[in-house]
């Protein structure tokens, strides 16, 4: 399981961002947002794998408020996605033994947009697709474990472009830093991409059991060569909550 994929997609520079911001009004914010500005930039990119952390980044240091549809790098899907198409909010248990996966409760909601010229809309109907390994490491329906279907699943966005699955805080295997695969469906274009933790927040969950009695993992997201490649744009900023951990991520895509 080292290793399981590359990532793709370009990130822009901090030439590039500022090239954006250059009006530093109002209304470069939605520039920033629109597919004509980012094929401006690169012609021969999609804005749907363009990722803009100095933008993000900038607009924040100026004190802007940042768009709710930041474009996020994009990265392969890896050798273990399959399409089970388990229609779930919760995928922690397996459908065909109800045995429900050990780990701390994660609720994870995902805001899904559209940018078009018009700005940032929610994406009504897109399939959200999330997928990741259990707390010891091991993903479902995969090598030795053919034919489960534990920790997958799929909702469809609703009118404010919003899912929202049951999950559990995700372990760790040899090789990779902590993360939870995803896929956006809609119209026949597809963004997929993974998303990470940070590893002092990771630290404090992974004291408690099970993922204690595991050890020390052995890559951080510093070490990842999947997280080095744009991975600082799709961390998750977790919060602890009565039942467990809760996070939001924002994204947008051009269809």
């Amino acid at each position: 399981m080292d290793n399981d994929d590359k990532s793709i997609g370009t990130i822009l520079s901090r030439r590039d961002a500022l090239r954006v911001l250059g009006l530093g009004s109002a209304a470069t914010l939605l520039a920033a947002c629109a597919p004509e500005v980012m094929e401006t930039l690169n012609p021969t990119l999609m804005p749907s794998t363009i990722a803009s952390p100095a933008v993000t980044s900038t607009l924040a240091a100026v004190g802007m408020p940042v768009p709710a549809c930041v474009v996020r790098p994009e990265m392969t899907e890896g050798p273990y996605f399959v399409d089970e198409m388990l229609n779930r909010s919760d995928i922690r248990n397996d459908p065909s033994t109800g045995a429900l996966s050990e780990g701390a409760p994660l609720e994870l909601t995902f805001n899904v947009s559209q940018i078009s010229v018009n700005g940032c809309l929610a994406l009504e109907g897109a399939q959200v697709d999330i997928w990741h390994c259990d707390a010891f490491g091991v993903y479902s329906d995969v090598e030795n474990a053919v034919g489960t279907k534990f920790l997958r699943g799929y909702q469809t966005t609703d009118t404010n472009g919003q899912v929202k699955f049951t999950t559990i805080y995700p372990g760790w295997y040899p090789g990779r830093a902590v993360h939870i695969h995803f896929k956006i469906r809609i119209h026949g274009y597809d963004l997929t991409s993974q998303v990470f933790f940070d590893d002092a927040f990771t630290d404090q969950v992974y004291s408690q059991e099970p993922y204690a009695s595991r050890g020390e993992r052995n890559i951080r997201n510093d070490r990842d060569g999947i997280y080095t490649h744009g991975g600082e744009q799709l961390l998750l900023a977790a919060t602890q909550t009565e039942i467990g951990y809760a996070a939001v991520f924002d994204i947008g895509m051009q269809i």
